[in-house]
């Protein structure tokens, strides 16, 4: 696999394939960001009981036999750590990655956001049933009117809004222009704020729950209701209600936009082993280090779905993803495999099997945005994996 070291990139180009293996490690050289500090509290640890995992063979349907060792070159692999019944029994790093390197998520951005949510569900401070305009009113001439904060949650509001990745004039591109991600292609001024595209959003593609439908920017009006209910910045309560209570090893970054607001519908960076403590929290019902996180009813709902999501994710673009999955709370799941998905383009996953007692973490730099045979190869060797170690 090719080394970041000495390449170079810039806003220009740092998205593009082969450069991408070195920028998703340094993106808080190339944007603004804003730190989630892990705090002064004691690192929560892993025992390490060491596996030989990547000499394992297992059928591919695709390519046949081959070894876990084979998987992860071909999908473009950073890092890959794998745990179970809490023990680390896996931690590999590739492409010039270490144990302290911080890699962006991508959408694994939202299944925090969507956690943090359900926190302030418990608090009282948000009502999943109740319109988006209860806390944003200045929304009540767009899109939004009609949803509330649990389709929203779902992806299932009504907001006409395309995220197709290999289109460069889609709608997902053009919010991340107000980032700088991207360059604007939509005629007249960048929005100046992840705000202001929020309310440039005035067409309704569908009713509300009538479609499964992803949409970065359902994510980010979430972030606003948490502003809006806590008056604080989202990434500071994801500080202090999520990020410390892990007890990380380091600190966080999520891109902010021009007035400082943070884009967790994509722009969090972190290293692999913070990511795997956040799985092994999901992995336990929200309980970690010592302490209740996020609501167990809250993790468990997630995983448990309904009849309705699943029926809307079976009619959706995504239904080969999984046989009977959904997506809740801004997390994939199949409640009847007992598994948990948290994923972000370009590769980036954390897959929890809870019959297994397993969470895996995988972030990766493939070429292309949503290569579904990258992605395919990449979640076959985890069932695999998954099928061996339970």
């Amino acid at each position: 696999m090719q080394s970041p070291k000495n390449t170079e990139f810039d806003r220009s180009n740092w998205l593009q394939a082969p450069v991408n293996r070195a920028s998703f490690q340094a993106v808080q050289n190339l944007f603004p960001t804003a730190r989630i500090k892990r705090g002064q509290g004691p690192i929560s640890s892993f025992e390490l009981k060491t596996m030989d995992i990547l000499s394992q063979t297992y059928n591919d349907t695709r390519m046949g036999n081959q070894s876990f060792a084979a998987m992860l070159e071909r999908t473009y692999t950073d890092a890959f750590l794998v745990a179970q019944d809490g023990l680390l029994i896996c931690e590999e790093y590739f492409n010039g990655m270490q144990s302290d390197s911080q890699h962006l998520l991508n959408s694994v951005s939202k299944s925090f956001l969507g956690m943090l949510v359900g926190i302030l569900v418990a608090d009282g401070r948000v009502d999943p049933e109740a319109k988006v305009t209860t806390y944003l009113p200045e929304l009540a001439d767009t899109a939004f009117a009609s949803a509330t904060v649990q389709t929203a949650l779902d992806m299932t509001a009504a907001v006409d809004y395309s995220e197709d990745y290999d289109s460069p004039s889609d709608d997902f591109w053009a919010e991340t222009s107000v980032l700088g991600w991207v360059a604007w292609q939509h005629g007249g001024e960048v929005p100046a704020s992840l705000h202001d595209y929020l309310l440039g959003r005035k067409q309704a593609s569908h009713a509300e729950l009538e479609q499964f439908h992803y949409r970065t920017v359902l994510t980010n009006l979430l972030a606003f209701i948490v502003q809006r209910v806590t008056g604080k910045s989202p990434a500071v309560v994801m500080q202090e209600r999520l990020w410390q209570p892990l007890g990380p090893e380091q600190d966080a970054a999520v891109v902010v936009d021009g007035k400082g607001f943070p884009y967790f519908g994509a722009g969090m960076n972190t290293c692999a082993r913070d990511l795997l403590r956040f799985g092994e929290m999901l992995r336990l019902d929200g309980y970690f280090n010592g302490q209740q996180i996020v609501p167990a009813d809250w993790v468990r709902r997630t995983l448990a779905g309904n009849a309705e999501l699943r029926e809307l994710f079976a009619a959706s673009d995504y239904a080969g993803l999984f046989a009977n999955g959904h997506y809740h709370n801004q997390v994939w799941a199949d409640a009847s495999a007992g598994t948990l998905m948290c994923i972000g383009i370009y590769g980036q996953t954390i897959y929890i099997d809870k019959a297994a007692r397993l969470v895996v973490v995988k972030l990766s730099s493939h070429p292309q945005p949503a290569n579904l045979s990258i992605f395919g190869a990449t979640w076959s060797g985890l069932n695999a994996l998954s099928q061996r170690l339970a």
